[in-house]
């Protein structure tokens, strides 16, 4: 289950947005927490590794993601490679 904003030790959505890839109305300040997708980092500032997996393929990955713009998504799933790049060994059981 993806995190809720009660989960946050913050109410501060910028550094909340800091544990998701995509943001609909940008990270340095999202208007709402809805406008964040896909989160990659729990709550506790660990990587979650299936996450990072589901994200990249599958019915909630970047591509299923409505309401951001063809261009950023192509960033997140740059985002996502590189992730699975420098942590070969990520695991993917959480």
């Amino acid at each position: 289950m993806p995190p809720q904003e009660h989960d946050f030790d913050t109410d501060d959505l910028s550094e909340i947005a800091d544990h998701f890839v995509l943001s609909s109305s940008g990270f340095d300040s999202p208007n709402r927490y809805s406008d964040l997708k896909l989160p990659m980092v729990n709550p506790d500032g660990k990587l979650n590794g299936h996450a990072v997996k589901t994200a990249n393929s599958g019915a909630h990955s970047v591509e299923a993601v409505g309401d951001i713009e063809e261009e950023t998504k192509a960033e997140a799933k740059d985002v996502l490679e590189s992730l699975v790049d420098e942590f070969d060994d990520l695991d993917l059981s959480d």
